[in-house]
């Protein structure tokens, strides 16, 4: 078996591999020099300093010999062969495979913005990057500009806010995180960045990042502001690594397309995680998902499935986020909340609520607000599919489990 990728999709479809009784060869190839790693703390408690690098690991660097798997690191694979059953590494080496697993994630979005060369300008998406800007933040008094309202864009302002940096924060919404959420939500969020001196300008995106000596200054933003910049960060999305298997020429649709336990259009050949653009069987669509479930959930389906076991992908899709004092954690179907409506169970002054997104009766997604332990809750009446009373559903004296 070989694992093309270092992140945490890797990790788990050897070590489930391994759990499900395969005791023949592991091999997990990866272009980064790290022990395969996991990217949510990354733009949050380990970038704020207060988790470790213990932290980011899904399986302790031992486990790996422990368990007979072979780790590649450092070292890219360049191409893959169908027919002939290899993976080709940079360092010319030639992989045999009997069944592979392309979890090659994603990469930042990078948009050629005048004067995005200058040093200062930086993109985010792995340990270094993590790394490289905590070093930069940690002491406080920078001037950060943040280009990108998304998930990634929201957490790291609030990182760089509490170490002590001014933070400027432009994106292409109108209220961060409407697309995900909805402008009344997404204002949650916004709000308290505001109280914490976090400084938007929306909508706006950057029209040229001015510098000096080589080295940024200020942005100047599409709306004609000037933003003063020590430090620029690019977080705009990302977009998936599909060279090589587009190399293999295995069938591309916004990620490489996988049917619903993970099958790419070539035999033996799977994919997993952020590149991979999944059918789900719940709403008959392929989803592509960047969010730390899905990795998970998708590499033990990926194993399962390349052991030949029965597994389809057909978890809820879920993610969390930490900004200042809000945590929060959502579940559903994304691409049915569109025409849905939101329904409030709390207090959104007090950001204390859950609210829930209700299509043609039914509750296809939700989303907790310092509110806590009521996931099970809310997946249970995600994947039940019934029929709900919305005036039980936002009562605060009805039990989610008797809804």
């Amino acid at each position: 078996m070989v694992i093309i990728g270092g992140g945490l999709t890797a990790a788990t479809a050897a070590e489930t591999l391994r759990k499900e009784g395969w005791d023949g060869a592991i091999t997990i190839v990866a272009d980064e020099a790290e022990t395969p790693y996991q990217r949510p703390p990354l733009s949050k408690g380990f970038l704020a300093g207060k988790e470790g690098e213990d932290a980011l690991l899904p399986l302790p660097a031992n486990w790996y010999p422990e368990n007979n798997v072979t780790l590649r690191t450092g070292t890219a694979a360049t191409a893959l062969d169908p027919a002939a059953h290899t993976v080709t590494l940079a360092d010319g080496t030639v992989l045999s495979y009997a069944k592979a697993l392309i979890a090659t994630g994603a990469a930042p979005r990078r948009i050629p913005f005048p004067g995005v060369e200058l040093k200062g300008v930086y993109t985010f998406r792995t340990k270094a990057d993590s790394v490289g800007l905590h070093a930069l933040l940690e002491g406080g008094g920078k001037n950060v500009v943040m280009i990108g309202s998304g998930w990634i864009g929201m957490e790291i302002a609030a990182t760089a806010t509490e170490l002590g940096n001014k933070v400027a924060l432009m994106g292409l919404e109108e209220v961060p995180l409407s697309v995900a959420i909805g402008a009344q939500l997404g204002t949650v969020f916004t709000n308290r960045h505001k109280e914490a001196g976090v400084q938007f300008e929306l909508p706006a995106s950057a029209a040229e990042i001015q510098g000096s000596d080589g080295r940024v200054t200020s942005v100047l933003t599409t709306t004609g502001v000037t933003l003063p910049a020590d430090i620029v960060i690019v977080a705009v999305g990302v977009v998936p690594n599909i060279s090589l298997a587009k190399g293999a020429g295995l069938t591309i649709n916004n990620g490489i397309e996988v049917d619903a336990s993970l099958h790419t259009s070539a035999a033996d050949v799977f994919a997993a995680g952020d590149v991979a653009n999944a059918m789900h069987p719940v709403t008959g669509m392929h989803a592509r998902s960047e969010h730390w479930a899905n990795a998970i959930a998708s590499g033990k389906v990926a194993a399962k499935s390349m052991l030949g076991k029965d597994a389809v992908l057909d978890d809820i899709p879920y993610f969390y986020t930490d900004q200042f004092d809000l945590g929060m954690e959502y579940s559903g179907f994304g691409a049915l909340t569109k025409d849905a409506e939101v329904v409030i169970r709390g207090d959104l002054e007090k950001r204390e609520f859950i609210a829930f997104w209700v299509l043609e009766g039914r509750v296809v997604a939700g989303m907790n607000v310092n509110i806590w332990d009521v996931q099970d809750a809310i997946k249970a009446l995600i994947s039940s599919g019934r029929s709900i009373d919305t005036a039980k559903l936002a009562d605060l004296q009805t039990p989610l489990e008797a809804i």
